[in-house]
């Protein structure tokens, strides 16, 4: 094959979501570069391909970067693929990228499975415009100051989150985001026991709580987006504050200053002055 790295995408769960492309590189590449080399032998000896495999993952290395890329360089083929689903995605091998370009190196993505879109698509929340957030802090309180930053945001929020913490998180978003919230439920996506659930968050909550079965397996949650993003009622006296600071400047450059003593987002106070300059 072309000396490069080939970013791979490899199932989440069920096998048959594999692409035949997908299986033509993983044979055909000089080596593999696998976060979990156990987990990817699994689904090589499934197909019968015996490329040889070698560990890049959180913990490798630099030399390690630099060592492929000097076997890439050298004409050798080398794939890149995570523990399931897209590389690179809330996954390190964006460093591994990144090593590559900066050698003038050729990067090869295949399109393949990933859980946030996989979840999103089957959410039945507003797709036009979202964010992948990852995982949100494991400690309640740098959680819920998380999310009070994210609280005014105008798309579709996508976050994975580990079972032990499905509960706790639930109930900090519907703590922050209130109960009335829509958000959905996406867990063991592809597998036999795939459950996808949209509800307003104080019944999401109570219904994972109730059922140990909801704790269990890879988790996608997705948060529907503020209703209040555009024009949205501002605090009275912060209301004052930028209108008394818009005298004094042009409106966005207000709006951003504001944003950062107050945590709302600029789009949010630029939109009350122009509203209010309208009205």
């Amino acid at each position: 094959m072309e000396p490069a790295l080939y970013i791979v995408a490899t199932p989440i769960g069920n096998l048959g979501d594999v692409s035949r492309r997908a299986l033509e590189v993983l044979s055909g590449v000089s080596c593999i570069a696998a976060e979990d080399t156990r987990r990817t032998g699994q689904l090589l000896s499934g197909e019968g391909i015996k490329t040889p495999m070698l560990a890049y993952h959180e913990h490798s290395a630099p030399q390690v970067a630099e060592q492929l890329a000097a076997r890439i360089a050298g004409g050798e083929s080398i794939a890149l693929v995570s523990d399931a689903g897209t590389p690179t995605i809330s996954d390190p091998g964006y460093r591994l990228v990144r090593v590559m370009q900066d050698a003038g190196l050729k990067i090869v993505p295949l399109p393949g499975p990933c859980a946030a879109i996989v979840g999103l698509s089957g959410s039945g929340l507003p797709s036009d415009r979202f964010a992948f957030e990852g995982f949100l802090p494991n400690r309640g309180e740098a959680r819920r100051r998380r999310l009070e930053s994210l609280a005014h945001a105008d798309a579709t929020l996508i976050f994975y989150e580990a079972p032990h913490r499905i509960v706790a998180t639930l109930e900090d978003l519907q703590s922050v985001m209130g109960d009335d919230r829509e958000a959905a439920i996406a867990r063991e996506l592809t597998k036999s026991f795939e459950t996808i659930r949209r509800a307003p968050l104080r019944e999401l909550c109570d219904w994972v709580r109730d059922d140990a079965n909801q704790s269990r397996g890879e988790i996608v949650l997705l948060l529907a987006p503020s209703k209040d993003e555009r024009g949205a009622q501002l605090d009275p006296a912060l209301g004052e504050l930028l209108l008394g600071i818009a005298e004094h400047m042009p409106a966005r450059k207000a709006a951003k200053l504001v944003a950062g003593y107050s945590g709302l987002p600029t789009r949010q106070l630029y939109d009350f002055l122009l509203q209010h300059r309208a009205g």
